[in-house]
């Protein structure tokens, strides 16, 4: 089974940017903690971190017909990121929105997300734990249900 990760705008930046949010883990170790959890589960990751939306959004067209399910942190993407909605509508994988900090608590502008009616669920407000937590659950989505 392979899983797409995306990662959006400025999350390059993790471990860096404002750490009283997003705590001192870096981008490189959400990744490695992430593809270790993958090789326990048995499945791989194709995994992504843009700047641009155009790319997040190629990246998933590119893997429309290889991929069994996505992660997605859109970042600031999540309240203004119409195409990249619609470029997850449009997958025949389910997909799990991530954040690593619990958005409906920040600003009132932050809470409102235009991707989670274009995906399966939402992991927040755990940090790096997030992204474990979906790749999980996203795994278990796939599997046959027992008998």
């Amino acid at each position: 089974m392979k899983i797409l990760v995306l990662h959006g705008p400025n999350l390059n930046l993790f471990g860096r940017r404002e750490p009283h949010i997003y705590g001192t883990t870096t981008l490189t170790q959400i990744n490695a903690r992430l593809e270790s959890l993958a090789l326990e589960l048995g499945v791989t990751l194709d995994i992504l971190q843009s700047n641009h939306e155009g790319d997040l959004i190629d990246f998933l067209h590119k893997n429309i017909d290889t991929a069994q399910g996505a992660l997605v942190n859109p970042a600031g993407l999540t309240q203004h990121g119409v195409p990249l909605h619609d470029a997850i509508k449009a997958m025949p994988f389910p997909t799990i929105e991530v954040h690593m900090s619990n958005i409906a608590a920040r600003e009132t502008w932050r809470a409102h997300s235009i991707i989670s009616p274009a995906v399966k669920g939402t992991v927040q407000g755990l940090g790096p734990i997030s992204y474990l937590a979906a790749l999980r659950a996203l795994v278990e989505l796939q599997q046959p249900a027992p008998g």
